[in-house]
């Protein structure tokens, strides 16, 4: 898609929130700055109503840090010092100081920070993201996104985190699934819950966008990019954007013909084809498209590969990728990343044996 994307173009500002409890409560924590939970759906705006809030609170937008979780969980220690926000955090030595027993502390080296555990990494770097005020004054907001994929140890050191940097620093958690977040956490945090938009409410953006873009529409077309969206905001709106640039007008039959095409199966099959093929690394690449940019569930991706494998497979393999299905959707339900468990069926495909065991 060419040019700005209209999320970005037209993120809501406080008074646009369309849920009135929300911006209640957003506009309360601009008063007084309070760490918050902001949970529910995907898709429902709860990554868009804490920017809005934080725009309305500092003059700075340096003073709105957002961390995506499982930027990570999601990833290796390598990906993460190779990540330009955090490599500069895990760099160098440092001082390695342990206590023995009854005896004081005592120095015992050098320690290199390449050589700490994915936790010892992430803690550090959320401290050095807090430890200082912002450069104008006042405080910062970090906003800390798919909260539901941290482990329960970062969340220990996150509680830890909060106790010490709370006179500067407003913490706000995006989850949509508050109950995998530890009592600690929520207890320190107002819960702002967001619901999914309803199909009405949806319209009123998508009309309200179209409006200022000057394009032609209709009530027909407008209700059926709101009903493709199923509830999901962001998915609406980039899917007007879509059938704006293909057919230049957002009507019935210009969003059938735009949307039909737009499919997450072609990459899914691009994706079980880089899999099977050893080429795990692209095979991850379109996974994290999947998961990131167009805002996929771990289900909901798992589904399309189903959707794909039947009509490409048959037989024997057909029921050994339905198996391995089965104990990927069991572990998606019990487990934290969605990203590790779709990985772990793109690798098992990669060595020719749709099994767990393989």
């Amino acid at each position: 898609m060419q040019g700005p994307l209209w999320t970005d173009v037209y993120a809501p500002t406080l008074a646009d929130l369309p849920q009135p409890a929300v911006r209640s409560t957003m506009e309360r924590a601009v008063e007084e700055p309070v760490n918050l939970v902001v949970q529910g759906p995907i898709g429902a705006g709860k990554t868009a109503a804490v920017r809005a809030m934080a725009a309305a609170a500092h003059d700075d937008e340096a003073a709105l840090v957002e961390l995506n979780v499982a930027d990570f969980f999601d990833r290796t220690k390598t990906e993460i010092r190779n990540d330009p926000r955090f490599g500069q955090f895990l760099r160098g030595e440092i001082p390695w100081v342990r206590s023995r027993g009854t005896e004081r502390k005592q120095q015992l080296g050098k320690r290199y920070k390449s050589d700490w555990s994915k936790a010892e990494m992430v803690g550090h770097v959320l401290k050095e993201f807090v430890a200082t005020a912002p450069a104008g004054g006042g405080y910062r907001t970090l906003l800390l996104d798919n909260a539901e994929a941290a482990r329960e140890d970062f969340q220990q050191a996150l509680r830890r985190v909060m106790e010490r940097h709370h006179e500067h620093t407003q913490f706000v958690v995006a989850t949509r699934q508050p109950s995998k977040l530890i009592p600690a956490i929520r207890s320190r945090c107002l819960s702002v819950p967001v619901r999914a938009p309803t199909n009405e409410e949806v319209v009123a953006v998508l009309e309200s966008i179209a409006s200022a873009e000057d394009v032609d529409y209709d009530e027909e077309g407008l209700a059926y990019v709101a009903g493709y969206a199923d509830g999901n905001l962001r998915s609406a709106v980039l899917a007007a954007q879509t059938t704006t640039v293909e057919a230049d007008a957002i009507t019935m039959e210009a969003a059938y013909e735009a949307l039909s095409a737009v499919g997450v199966g072609d990459r899914v099959g691009e994706m079980l084809d880089a899999g099977e093929a050893g080429s795990f690394r692209d095979a991850r690449s379109i996974l994290d498209d999947l998961l990131v940019d167009e805002g996929l569930s771990g289900q909901e991706v798992l589904e399309e590969v189903l959707s794909v494998g039947r009509a490409r497979y048959e037989g024997e393999r057909l029921a050994r990728l339905h198996h391995l299905a089965g104990e990927i959707d069991l572990d998606l339900v019990t487990g934290t990343s969605a990203r590790i468990h779709i990985s772990h069926l793109l690798a098992v495909l990669g060595a020719g044996d749709a099994t767990v065991s393989a």
